[in-house]
């Protein structure tokens, strides 16, 4: 399948956002999705990612969460090799995210590609998250999501995910490695257990799996878990959209 995709700028409130836009060619109409991605950035991989999902039938948009920081910052495998240096710069970035503003820079994204039809959404590490305030925020636009190798699903604040995951409502399929250093499942565990009883949301965890398990080229590559959660992904969001 022939794809069109094209870094796109956008006019916010916050200025000029680049967003990642990929679609099959063609007027469509398409099944939408909109991505929250990692602390990596919207580097090779999630163009890759997005192709892969949009050969499939998707218009996908990705927007640059850290542009109110840096346009399209972003770190190749390779880069964090030669200078890892770039790892604390990533973790620097990472901590400049804030929900609200996450939130908003995916409206901004969905309204400038008119996704005004309902929608999925994917997110890897804290665009997991993400996934969760989307869904529970706009259920009426975000009717099914898929977390990647989760972070940040439970913690001490009074606006934890865990405290209101019981309530959620659409489909998510949410993959995680057994061997996840960076964000265990221990981690998360009050939110795995807030959703157990639901029926609508999938947990599948993944043996010897770590962080990040999505990626090819990257260490901790996991070819049976990323295989398997974007095979999971495909089929929740075509029964569901």
């Amino acid at each position: 399948m022939e794809l069109h995709q094209a870094i796109v700028d956008v006019d916010t409130e916050s200025g000029t956002m680049a967003v990642l836009h990929t679609k099959p060619q063609g007027d469509g109409p398409f099944k939408r999705v909109g991505i929250f991605f990692d602390a990596p950035g919207i580097r090779r991989a999630t163009h890759e990612f997005s192709a892969k999902l949009a050969s499939e039938g998707y218009e996908v948009i990705v927007p640059d969460l850290y542009h109110r920081t840096e346009r399209l910052f972003h770190v190749e495998p390779e880069d964090a090799v030669a200078d890892p240096s770039l790892r604390v710069k990533v973790s620097e970035m990472l901590q400049t995210l804030v929900d609200d503003e996450i939130q908003h820079d995916m409206d901004d994204a969905m309204e400038a590609f008119g996704f005004t039809d309902p929608a999925g959404c994917i997110g890897f590490c804290l665009g997991a998250r993400a996934v969760y305030r989307a869904l529970m925020r706009r259920p009426e636009r975000f009717v099914v999501g898929s977390m990647f190798h989760p972070s940040f699903l439970a913690d001490d604040e009074p606006d934890s995910p865990h405290l209101t995951a019981a309530g959620l409502t659409q489909p998510l399929y949410i993959g995680i490695g057994e061997a996840d250093e960076v964000q265990s499942i221990a981690m998360h565990q009050p939110f795995f257990d807030a959703v157990a009883p639901l029926d609508h949301v999938e947990l599948i965890t993944f043996p010897e799996a770590d962080h990040g398990f999505t990626w090819p080229g990257y260490p901790s590559y996991h070819e049976e878990a990323s295989t398997t959660s974007f095979d999971k992904t495909l089929a929740l969001f075509n029964n569901s959209l």
